[in-house]
């Protein structure tokens, strides 16, 4: 059982959860439960290494952001002993999660049972775990970034092959699309592992990506739930795989990315390894590039064009100012910081036929023009002009009826 920062964000809300874990506990459940620091801890704790050294150590900025975990799982902890149920928090060195030494960017490599286990056969009930946070091979605490702890929640539920993972979080599950911009979203029951993965790395904030990627890869079952509502046994949205799933409409949601610039190199040489060394001198930048489209070849000279989130818009310019000589040689680079990136997904797609041809009438029939497209087997995207977003998310959902289930 996974909790989220809103989820935990007082001494109130850390004793709703805590009350959730009893009802597991009573169903005869040994629980991993993990927390996130209350909510906007992890903010202030950023803020103050700011301050005290802008050009900090990575590895005591991880000593001071993953704090804000370890006081939340104390006080889960001790709020179970207060309802008698037999529960101890772990920070991470004390699992230990192995993770890279990659401070504020550490991926999991192991998950030793042993300790938990251990603890869990002499009677304790209930480890809470500190998310987010782990150890490196020279004993530092390391973090594994925002988002974290829905890494972690998983992680664990694959290396002692738990039941389930329950996400608490301050939403009621999975929607079609984000109900802030469309009222007709609807709740997905289930949802499959690719369908999700796509819609979070397209935009969606319900899961971190990674969390998606390590549940598909391990066959964790997922389950999306609200901690501030009451819960049946089918509450929540399931994130399963495909073949769990026996109706579901083609598309299954419509994501979007309103951080999104287009960038365009004027006039490039076209010759191999043009784009090899354009694209190297972006990844060494730091820069994540998504959309590419290359225009025809005219006179050897061909226009490229790549998106990429508007906070690298700065790297990629200059890591392009820096890599053109005479290898590149282009003209101008073009930026455009003012649009966004609209997806519709669904595993339907790969069987039905007119997906692309219904989605390009809908936003034509709204006057909406699009810059670039680019798709995959359950994915189309495309960038449009920003202030155009919300009537396409809205138009696109009508179109494909999304408010309706299979």
């Amino acid at each position: 059982m996974k909790f989220g920062g809103t989820s935990v964000a007082t001494l109130d809300r850390i004793r709703r959860a805590a009350k959730r874990v009893g009802v597991e506990v009573a169903k005869g459940h040994d629980v991993i439960v993990i927390v996130s620091a209350m909510s906007g801890k992890t903010n202030e704790l950023v803020g103050w290494v700011g301050e005290t050294s802008p050009l900090y150590d990575a590895r005591e900025y991880d000593a001071v952001v993953s704090s804000g975990e370890n006081v939340t799982a104390g006080l889960m902890a001790l709020t179970l002993q207060e309802m008698d149920v037999p529960a101890r928090s772990w920070q991470g060195w004390q699992v230990p999660l192995r993770t890279t030494s990659a401070h504020s960017a550490a991926r999991i490599e192991e998950i030793p049972t042993d300790n938990i286990s251990a603890k869990f056969a002499e009677g304790m009930k209930v480890a809470v775990v500190a998310g987010f946070q782990g150890v490196s091979a020279e004993g530092r605490i390391t973090t594994l970034g925002r988002g974290g702890s829905d890494t972690t929640a998983v992680a664990f539920a694959a290396a002692f092959e738990a039941e389930r993972c329950d996400i608490y979080t301050d939403v009621d599950g999975v929607y079609t699309t984000d109900p802030r911009v469309s009222p007709k979203a609807r709740k997905l029951d289930r949802i499959a592992f690719e369908e999700m993965l796509e819609l979070a790395s397209l935009g969606a904030k319900v899961l971190q990506t990674r969390s998606v990627e390590l549940a598909m890869r391990y066959s964790v079952r997922l389950r999306v739930l609200s901690s501030f509502e009451e819960q049946s046994d089918d509450a929540g949205t399931l994130v399963c795989a495909e073949e769990d799933i026996v109706e579901s409409n083609v598309v299954a949601g419509v994501a979007y990315s309103r951080d999104e610039a287009k960038m365009t190199l004027v006039s490039v040489a076209d010759r191999p390894g043009i784009a090899a060394t354009i694209f190297s001198a972006l990844s060494d930048a730091g820069v994540n590039v998504d959309m590419i489209v290359q225009n025809i070849s005219e006179e050897g000279r061909t226009d490229m064009t790549f998106s990429c989130p508007t906070d690298q818009v700065a790297r990629a310019e200059a890591a392009m100012a820096e890599a053109n000589g005479n290898i590149i040689n282009f003209a101008e680079l073009i930026a455009d910081t003012d649009v966004a990136k609209v997806s519709v997904v669904g595993i339907g797609m790969r069987s039905h036929t007119g997906v692309a041809a219904k989605m390009f009438q809908c936003l034509s029939n709204e006057g909406i023009n699009i810059k670039v497209i680019t798709t995959s087997e359950i994915k189309i995207s495309v960038l449009i002009d920003r202030k155009y977003m919300e009537l396409a998310v809205q138009a696109l959902h009508d179109a494909f009826e999304l408010d309706k289930a299979a």
